[in-house]
């Protein structure tokens, strides 16, 4: 009894290698690029060049047998779907835009991060434009349309400006970290929950109140974390501070930790992000006071070396890939299926490690 080639591994095999040198051949031949077409797929799989196209646009008039034939063959070939001929069919070009202010501050290099890998796992391309050259986000929209980008993500600081500039209809555009607009989805971390996590922390180790080292005025993250730092202190009746004001860099830590340092009273600081508490660390172990025997402090973001901060950080841990991938997720969702605006928070966890203790 004859075996199906799709089954046995060792003929399949060979019959995949023939493909691709039929295609070496042709390209040779004809002076065109050596790409694996449908053809070769269907040729390989055993099916109809119409039933690979199926699969490539994700039919549902494929039955889950003939799916896994045709994927296996695609996998073998290194088959990849021609995005401009796909574009072509289905007049959407399966590439997204991200706009951003800058990708100088972690928060947005990691947010990118987790939006090029949520894209490249859903077969989407990616262009990214920043508006650090004073550049308008209608003009950084214009520019994704030249693309023919199919929607786009816009980042943290840079959502007042899409709030601000009526986004366009013919754009799908999820916004991270903004308040609810019914005009397009929202995704947005709990800063205010972990914000207010932070400092029940050290309220609960004793501390009789908590300073706050806030992150720029404009920006919808500051703004969120230091009305979770508020609303803590008021809830325990503790006297609450002026808050500092830095920048998110670890220098503007440094700058607004020395003068608190200057204060004995002050024995706990919540920074709104870890750089700016990296640089609180610094003030205080140079005023001699350093921590946790002096004062606790607690970031936010739990970035990659927190923990090997000098003492380890306390920090609230926001998730940058759950971040990304729910964007991308209503992103495509509004692409593909006409998805309504959605409001999606993403939840935060508390870190505590040794840069807090009682007073």
């Amino acid at each position: 009894m004859a075996h199906d080639p799709i089954e046995d591994p060792e003929r399949l095999e060979r019959r995949a290698e023939r493909v691709r040198e039929a295609a070496t051949s042709r390209a040779r031949a004809g002076n065109r690029s050596g790409r694996v077409s449908m053809a070769d797929v269907a040729a390989l799989a055993g099916v109809s060049g119409q039933t690979v196209s199926r699969v490539v646009n994700d039919s549902p008039r494929v039955d889950p047998v003939t799916r896994a034939k045709v994927e296996s063959a695609m996998a073998r070939l290194g088959y990849r779907p021609h995005r401009a001929a796909r574009a072509l069919r289905t007049g959407r070009t399966q590439t997204i835009g991200l706009v951003a202010s800058t990708l100088a501050t972690v928060g947005n290099s990691r947010m990118l991060q987790a939006v090029a890998d949520a894209a490249a796992a859903r077969g989407y391309a990616l262009v990214v434009v920043t508006l650090g050259d004073g550049s308008h986000v209608r003009a950084a929209f214009e520019r994704l349309r030249d693309q023919g980008v199919d929607g786009a993500i816009v980042l943290n600081e840079a959502t007042d400006l899409v709030r601000d500039a009526a986004p366009a209809a013919d754009l799908a555009l999820v916004v991270v970290d903004s308040p609810r607009d019914e005009r397009f989805g929202v995704v947005v971390t709990d800063h205010a929950g972990g914000a207010r996590a932070a400092t029940e922390h050290l309220l609960g180790l004793g501390h009789a109140t908590v300073h706050h080292v806030a992150g720029p005025v404009g920006s919808f993250a500051a703004a969120e974390r230091e009305r979770g730092w508020r609303d803590a202190l008021a809830a325990a009746g503790a006297e609450v501070p002026a808050p500092a004001r830095g920048d998110w860099t670890a220098a503007s830590g440094t700058f607004a930790g020395a003068a608190l340092a200057a204060v004995d009273e002050v024995t706990a600081v919540f920074a709104a992000n870890d750089q700016m508490a990296l640089g609180v660390l610094r003030a205080f172990a140079e005023s001699g006071r350093p921590a946790p025997d002096a004062v606790s402090v607690v970031g936010f973001d739990d970035v990659a070396d927190a923990a090997d901060y000098r003492p380890p950080l306390t920090t609230v841990r926001q998730d940058f890939d759950a971040l990304g991938e729910q964007a991308l997720a209503r992103l495509v969702s509004a692409i593909e299926d006409g998805g309504q605006p959605a409001y999606d928070v993403i939840p935060t966890r508390l870190v505590v490690r040794a840069s807090t203790a009682p007073p």
